[in-house]
């Protein structure tokens, strides 16, 4: 089993506790976060995740989706 590292959870909490700020720059995407940082976001995850990894060359890589809400309210209804 891998150990997840505590700055992995670190930059996890940081994008948890910025999501705001992030919604206004990256709404219904994705978005890589390393020291804090922004490294990589867009509508592809695996895109998201295997830039980030070019970028950083790290394995492990905080990955959030930061919903703008309007997928769960623009929808219509039979």
């Amino acid at each position: 089993m891998t150990k997840i590292p505590k700055k992995f959870w670190n930059d996890m909490k940081w994008g948890r506790e910025h999501r705001s700020d992030l919604l206004s720059k990256y709404p219904d995407q994705w978005v890589a976060i390393v020291d804090k940082t922004v490294v990589a976001a867009g509508t592809d995850l695996s895109k998201v995740e295997e830039e980030a990894r070019w970028k950083t060359q790290k394995k492990l890589i905080p990955t959030l989706f930061i919903d703008s809400g309007a997928h769960i309210y623009d929808q219509t209804i039979f």
